[in-house]
């Protein structure tokens, strides 16, 4: 039992305890590293000798905090047992967010299927204790005096917003996976264990088959608009901006092979990388990349 496996074991606690406390909102994407790590570094019976009393803790507490803590450390396992096989780390980072993807809908499936949660009429209550303030606030304040939210108005949030949970669900999965692969391939590197890194971001390169898919979302976004097709207009209100963000990394990619190959300061691409996330348009590049060989012609008009 390592004093360092003893500090994550900690960590682990805290970051449950936060789960019910607003600091969630940023804990949240930590709370399935320390565990990862955990079960990356021990075998099983050191890792049970370290979750265990966690465990114990978290539900004398409050018993839910054991739910969460089952539920958080599926992909906890799954991450880990990805880097004791020594898999690829874009394996162990699509296996990772999937599996807490799948997490998040079973769990809305099982809620919605036998404690009967109305996911609409929720997000409809939240938009409603959000907009309520703005509403006070424009009826007092002069210049703002026109913007009343009707119900029809919150309606229509509410409507997009609920078409848009599968583009945060998918988003949200992704960047718990994306933290916990950056800062646990690192720590468990520093124990002696040896995990693959990401290729390097100028040898990025998304399939081309992107571009077909780009173009079927753009069809049916154009459909979307006059339809009252609620399958349409979410599938249109979904695939369209995770194939931006995918287009937005490929220019990355391309950003970063372009300095390496004409031997830019390192610290160029960095700052390239601002405005690609600032300016959305500047996802072109990535799309221009995927669909003609642009890295090719770099490389021969330097030779």
């Amino acid at each position: 039992m390592r004093w360092t496996s003893v500090v994550w074991s900690v960590v682990y606690l805290l970051l449950l305890l936060s789960l019910l406390t607003p600091l969630s909102i940023v804990t949240v994407f930590f709370l399935i590293l320390p565990a990862t790590i955990l079960f990356a570094t021990l075998n099983v019976r050191s890792f049970l000798l370290h979750v265990l009393p966690v465990w114990l803790i978290a539900f004398i507490v409050h018993p839910v905090y054991l739910l969460l803590a089952m539920y958080f450390m599926v992909p906890s396992i799954v991450m880990g047992w990805s880097y004791k096989r020594k898999n690829s780390a874009l394996r162990t980072l699509l296996i990772g967010s999937g599996t807490v993807l799948a997490e998040m809908l079973v769990l809305l499936l099982i809620g919605t299927l036998f404690l009967h949660f109305d996911l609409s009429g929720y997000v409809h209550d939240i938009v409603k204790m959000t907009m309520s303030p703005l509403k006070d606030v424009g009826g007092n304040n002069p210049l703002i005096s026109d913007m009343v939210w009707t119900p029809e108005k919150m309606q229509i949030v509410s409507d997009m917003t609920m078409q848009m949970i599968p583009f945060a669900m998918i988003i949200s999965s992704f960047m718990m996976g994306v933290i916990t692969h950056s800062l646990a391939r690192p720590i468990i590197e520093s124990t002696g264990y040896h995990v693959p890194k990401l290729k390097p971001a100028r040898e990025w390169m998304l399939p081309k088959s992107l571009i077909w898919y780009y173009l079927i979302g753009v069809v049916i976004e154009v459909f979307a608009r006059g339809s009252h097709n609620s399958f349409l207009i979410m599938i249109a209100a979904n695939l369209v901006p995770l194939l931006h963000i995918c287009f937005m990394i490929q220019a990355i990619g391309f950003f970063y092979f372009l300095a390496y190959s004409k031997k830019w300061h390192p610290a160029i691409p960095l700052v390239i990388v601002i405005p690609i996330l600032l300016f959305p348009p500047m996802r072109i590049i990535g799309i221009l990349d995927l669909a003609f060989p642009l890295r090719q012609y770099m490389t021969k008009s330097k030779r």
